[in-house]
């Protein structure tokens, strides 16, 4: 039941302080970083080696423009240039894996870390009950009940019934909806669905007529969860903005049979550049993480009790 108002302004208000700015432009610097690297990556081999890549991110981390950042991540320089050289060094290539070979891993794995400077120092949901029991989270259902979600979503198939159900629906009717697996857990920290509303509401306004709403395919996950999709070769990362609330992934591919997929695109960087969100192009779906501090509205969100 949704009976209160969220008016905490202590914890939810903007930062716009100059700490907060230098911190934005640091980031900005970052991203094109990443841009020069992957572009180098590029520029040497068609698809680069794990060897090759190894030795040019060993060296480039370690630059002043990486510095700012990853310096600021809550375990340190060494321990995050450590862990990407760890992701990229056991990527391998599957067919269900967002990164759909080792340059796009790269790419996730280094813009993630903006995700840890925002949000790594904030304790994990480690197991599905910790994020069934968190009372920060919102319940979507409960949301949507109420008219105050503004995308669409779908939970996972748990049932044998289910399960045909969906598979019956892609057959009949290909395209219909993202070919997804659905969410697990239907909550999400108060910042991330405002700002999910505000994308759905832009993309809404701008995609050609009869587009579907924005679809959201996941939003949080335990730590657990997050192991089980990386076994299943998801380039699921960790630390991860999934595991405290603060990210969402939003279908982008389902998207181009209306011709929409670029305006989606558009939406969501046109965020990005406004210094609300990170966001990460994982391929069939983007990877979205709320800024701490970010948007005006956030006490306009209901509170459950």
């Amino acid at each position: 039941m949704v009976t209160g108002w969220l008016l905490d302004a202590d914890t939810m208000a903007d930062d716009l302080s100059a700490g907060a700015a230098r911190r934005l432009a640091d980031v900005a610097v970052y991203r094109q970083a990443v841009a020069e690297v992957l572009a180098e990556l590029g520029g040497r081999e068609r698809a680069p080696s794990v060897a090759l890549a190894e030795r040019v991110l060993d060296r480039s981390l370690r630059q002043p423009e990486f510095g700012m950042v990853l310096s600021a991540t809550p375990s340190g320089p060494e321990t995050a240039i450590q862990r990407i050289l760890r992701d990229v060094r056991s990527y391998r290539p599957r067919t269900p894996n967002s990164a759909g070979d080792l340059a796009a891993m790269i790419r996730i794995t280094l813009l993630t870390q903006i995700d840890v400077l925002w949000w790594g120092h904030v304790p994990p949901y480690k197991s599905d009950a910790d994020v069934l029991a968190a009372p920060e989270l919102l319940d979507l259902d409960a949301l949507r009940r109420d008219g105050r979600v503004a995308f669409r979503y779908r939970r996972q198939a748990t049932t044998l019934l289910a399960r045909a159900v969906r598979t019956a629906e892609r057959t009949a009717a290909p395209g219909h909806a993202p070919v997804t697996v659905g969410l697990r857990f239907a909550c999400a920290r108060a910042e991330l669905i405002v700002l999910l509303n505000q994308i759905a509401a832009d993309f809404a306004r701008l995609a050609p007529p009869d587009t579907p709403r924005l679809w959201v395919t996941s939003v949080a996950r335990s730590v657990a969860y997050q192991r089980e999709l990386r076994n299943l070769g998801y380039a699921a990362l960790l630390p991860s903005a999934h595991c405290v609330g603060y990210a969402a992934d939003v279908e982008m591919s389902w998207y181009r049979q209306f011709g929409a997929d670029h305006v989606l695109q558009a939406v969501l960087l046109g965020h990005q550049r406004d210094g609300n969100v990170n966001v990460i192009n994982e391929g069939q779906a983007w990877h979205v993480c709320v800024r701490p501090g970010a948007g005006r509205a956030l006490r306009l969100i209901p509170r459950q009790r």
